[in-house]
């Protein structure tokens, strides 16, 4: 006898245990179908992970510096291994307290493979499972390059790359988006060889351009070699020939080109939501999607920030300059080097863009530490489509670097 839900939802990442939790709070009876670990992509195999690596990066790369402000880090050693252990521990630390966390709301959890019969069937383990709603939150797969098809060993994927045991020297990331900007960023500041490939015309080429420029400035400072408007020809061994007629050597070959949804056919009748729906591929935007399905609290995409972590961090949310057209908008930037915040920190590189038309906020665009707190205050006044003159009234502490937003208004 099949057993009866409110809800099921195949796929336990932050758009399913999101839409689980709030579900089992209003009530609803819940099954969650997960054939792999609770958490999903962003907490096992991507956001998670990845920035606890990032942390011990930008600890090393600081600690290497230090002498300056007076602190000596002698014989200054890094062990991966150590690296990866504390990267696990803390997955594996929030993981438990989200299962404990869904148990306590009395979510049912079958760790199995899910099919969906039709809308409001389920089978798993040979078991069958109505359900009066579904929601299917299956999240993205690493996509591939045909060409360089995935060995595992050689070739790399984004999931990959967080399983090796020691560094290599040397790596091609094709790829400059979120993933390949911070992984660049991570195996440069171990010492590793980086190389940056971009099939477009400029890096984080879903930036606004003045960003782009700015992370090409990173680049360059943190000796990350890249090439734009390029891509691989082919290889030989390690050998990699390029389409801009360069040629050298890697140890590894990361490609870094997006993810791609696991479902391809959609049944009617059923909810899509997260990465599998093949629109933004952020946990934050799954959170909320996944909300405003069981709460009804609606959201605008147009207001989703995306970040790129780091020091300094990259964020922007809303209108990219290149979306304007010339003489409809203001624009106003100021460079993080003007805060005294930034040179406490000892991180003056950077700068606060902001672009406004019709006295409201449109636009804004950060590359500065913090960067992914800024974007959010800003991101209130837009939505809630506050004038400029209004948020002049703000008092901002001194020294931050939320200031800079301040200083902007008075700039435009």
């Amino acid at each position: 006898m099949s057993e009866i839900f409110d809800l099921g939802i195949i796929g336990a990442g932050p758009a399913g245990y999101t839409a689980a939790l709030h579900a089992a709070a209003c009530g609803l009876s819940v099954v969650m179908f997960e054939k792999d670990m609770i958490g999903g992509v962003c907490l096992n195999r991507g956001c998670i992970p990845t920035k606890t690596i990032l942390h011990s990066a930008e600890l090393y790369k600081q600690l290497k510096s230090s002498q300056e402000l007076g602190i000596y880090a002698e014989k200054l050693e890094y062990d991966f291994s150590k690296i990866i252990e504390h990267k696990n521990n803390t997955v594996a630390r929030l993981r438990k307290g989200l299962e404990l966390a869904l148990k306590n709301a009395k979510v049912q959890i079958v760790n199995a493979k899910a099919e969906l019969l039709d809308k409001n069937t389920i089978k798993a383990d040979d078991k069958i499972y109505n359900c009066k709603k579904t929601i299917v939150a299956a999240g993205s797969e690493p996509k591939s390059l045909t060409g360089l098809e995935y060995d595992h060993k050689f070739i790399l994927n984004s999931d990959d790359i967080l399983n090796l045991k020691e560094l290599p020297e040397s790596i091609l990331i094709i790829g400059s988006g979120a993933i390949g900007v911070e992984w660049a960023r991570i195996l440069a500041a171990f010492g590793v060889e980086v190389t940056v490939l971009e099939a477009a015309d400029r890096l984080l080429p879903l930036a606004d351009a003045e960003i782009s420029r700015r992370i090409e400035r990173i680049f360059k400072s943190e000796k990350i070699k890249f090439y734009t408007s390029t891509t691989v020809e082919k290889t030989a061994g390690e050998k990699i020939y390029l389409s801009n007629e360069k040629e050298f050597t890697a140890k590894k070959i990361l490609v870094a080109i997006g993810r791609t949804p696991c479902i391809k056919q959609k049944k009617e009748g059923v909810l899509y939501i997260g990465d599998v729906c093949g629109e933004i591929q952020l946990a934050h935007f799954a959170i909320k999607q996944a909300i405003a399905e069981v709460r009804g609290i609606p959201f605008n995409k147009f207001y989703v920030p995306s970040v790129v972590y780091g020091c300094p961090e990259i964020a922007w949310v809303g209108k990219r300059e290149q979306d304007l057209q010339e003489g409809t908008y203001q624009k106003v930037t100021l460079p993080v080097s003007a805060l005294g915040k930034s040179h406490c920190d000892n991180c003056i590189d950077g700068i606060i863009k902001i672009l406004v038309q019709d006295d409201k906020i449109v636009g804004a665009h950060i590359v500065s530490k913090e960067a992914s707190a800024l974007i959010q205050q800003i991101l209130i006044a837009m939505q809630n489509e506050i004038p400029v003159d209004k948020l002049k009234e703000l008092c901002f502490a001194h020294p931050t670097y939320s200031e800079g937003i301040f200083e902007c208004l008075f700039r435009i």
